[in-house]
Order: structure tokens, then sequence, then C-alpha cells
């Protein structure tokens, strides 16, 4: 009987832990803060996957948290202040799209917790002294997979094995742009493709890069996706329209938006799992001791529609692979 009274006590303590933890949370509303190179509105899909994952978790917004946003709109140089401010606010927790986000909160603060949801090249930034064991107050999911550049340029000479020279739009000044550049650069010499190297570091130089896109007589086009490139991706896209390019990108969504072909990962996936890093920050983990992970999700998006407006046909194999066909 008095074994059975103590297992019954035992029972009931057990009983109360999460009663316990949810009076410990209660009343409080922990602030997330959110560093982002474009507008919210340019990340909805994706800022909707990391409420849902939170929400998964038992988190909602305006009861036990609030995002607090801010973005540099395309220009990297403003990331430093943005991370600053959200230091000041003394948010719990910053989640970090993309590695030039992700840099400039690391420097803002060593002691503010800080997850990447679409990290770089975070060892070789280093953000993180290795992705198994982080060490300081950060970690997350880095988007940066050795096989993607390769994969997007043999994609890109698979479904047009005519093309011979592509353009690449890309940004010398993100980290993690730089480093998939040099990767399509080492995949070009392999598949015997020439790159015409176009920097884009701000708006004004996409006119620019058009220009010698079209002098240059590209066979294909190329984009690198960082904040600027993200922010003026319908430019890119009404530019390889008009100039009736054959166009690879490298963020999600592009397809959707007009783009022709799109293989990366799955960013949506990417800020679901990103929700799981806060939720164990917030109940008591140290960034040090969460590994980072890498993508596990990639994707291939055809627009058909797009392909037919500028008298491109895919080959069957390319479809047949593809995880999605826009028609």
């Amino acid at each position: 009987m008095r074994l059975r009274t103590v297992r019954l006590i035992v029972g009931f303590a057990f009983g109360l832990l999460p009663l316990a933890a949810d009076a410990q949370q209660a009343g409080r509303v922990y602030r997330i803060g959110v560093l982002s190179g474009v507008p919210p509105a340019a990340l909805s899909s994706r800022v909707e996957a990391f409420r849902q994952g939170l929400l998964e978790r038992g988190w909602m917004e305006g009861k036990t948290i609030a995002l607090e946003y801010r973005h540099v709109g395309g220009q990297p140089d403003r990331f430093p202040a943005q991370a600053a401010d959200l230091v000041r606010l003394k948010v719990d927790v910053i989640v970090t799209t993309g590695p030039a986000a992700a840099v400039a909160a690391k420097k803002a603060t060593s002691t503010i917790p800080i997850v990447m949801a679409t990290g770089g090249d975070v060892v070789g930034a280093g953000l993180v002294a290795s992705l198994a064991r982080p060490g300081g107050n950060i970690t997350g999911l880095t988007a940066i997979s050795p096989e993607l550049s390769a994969k997007r340029l043999e994609l890109l000479k698979e479904a047009f094995p005519g093309v011979s020279r592509v353009a690449v739009l890309w940004n010398p000044a993100d980290p993690g742009a730089a480093l998939s550049f040099r990767e399509t650069e080492i995949a070009a010499r392999a598949l015997g493709v020439q790159l015409q190297s176009l920097e884009v570091r701000g708006p004004n130089d996409f006119d620019r890069a058009f220009s010698a896109i079209t002098e240059k007589r590209a066979d294909a086009l190329l984009v690198v996706r960082s904040p600027v490139t993200n922010v003026h991706q319908t430019r890119i896209v009404d530019f390889a329209a008009k100039s009736r390019l054959p166009a690879m990108y490298s963020r999600t969504g592009s397809a959707e938006a007009g783009g022709l072909m799109f293989y990366g990962t799955d960013d949506h996936d990417l800020y679901r799992r990103a929700a799981t890093y806060v939720d164990k920050i917030l109940k008591g983990a140290k960034p040090a001791d969460l590994p980072v992970e890498q993508p596990t999700k990639f994707e291939l998006v055809i627009n058909l529609k797009t392909a037919k407006a500028l008298g491109l046909t895919i080959p069957q194999s390319i479809l047949l692979r593809a995880d999605k066909v826009i028609e």
C-alpha cells in the first residue's frame, strides 16, 4: 500500500511538470527578432512556415511570442544597423535569413541566441566552430550543400545542350553568393561551359549587367541568390523573358514568379525546422550545444508556361525529374 502511494505521488509530480513549465511562461511574451534581406511581404510563405512550426510547439504569436521584423531592402550594407536595433530591443532570440544577416547578427551580439534559418558557409565564415559543435551563441540551418551549384549548371546544360556561355548574376559582398559562384566556376570547367561573371551589389548595377549580357550574347542565365537578387527578382525575370534567355534560379518561389527553372533547397522546410531551434532555446537550451543542420529536401521546379512563351522545349528527361511543373 505504501509503495502504491509513493508511485501515485511520483506520477502526480511528473504530471505537474508540463503545468509548471506553462506556469513559468504564463504572462510573458518572448520577443523573436527576424533579420532579413527583404521585406516581410517577400518572405510571407516562409515566415508562415516558421510561425506554423512555432505553433506546433505551443508558441502563439501575440500570446506567448512576438515577432520583430528588421530588413535591409536588398542593401546588405544596412545589416549592421538593423542587427544593432534588434540588440537594443533586447529580443530573446534573433532569427536570420541568409549568410549576410547571420554575419551581421553575430557581430552585433555575443550573448543573444541567434538561429540561422538559411545560413551559408557557416564554418568558412567563422560563424561556428563546426557543424557538430557550433560553440558561441549561434546555430541553426545552412542552405549550402556542395552539390547545389554544380547541379544547377548541370540541369541547365542538360535542358539546353547547345548552351556554351552562361551569364551569372551574383553579389560578391554576400558570403553565401561568393561561395556559390566559386562552386559554379568549378562546375563550369567540368562541363566545358564559359561563365560571364556579372557582379550586382545594388539596384543600380542591373542595367549595366543586362547590357553586358546582351552585348556578349550569353546563351543562358544563372541567378545566384542574395538579398539584392531576391529583391529585384521581377526585374531579372522580365529581362530573361524579353531577351528570350533560358534561366536557372536558386531562390524558392522563382519559378512561381515566372522564372523558367529553379533548383535548390526547400526554404519552407528550413524555416519550419528553424522553429525547432527557437523552441529549444526558449526552453533553456544553449545554441553552442545544438548542432547546425544541413538541408535534406531539394526541389526542381519547371515553369512550362514560361518555356512556351520563350519558344523553348524542356526535355522529357528533365520534366520527369521535376518535383513541380507549372503549366
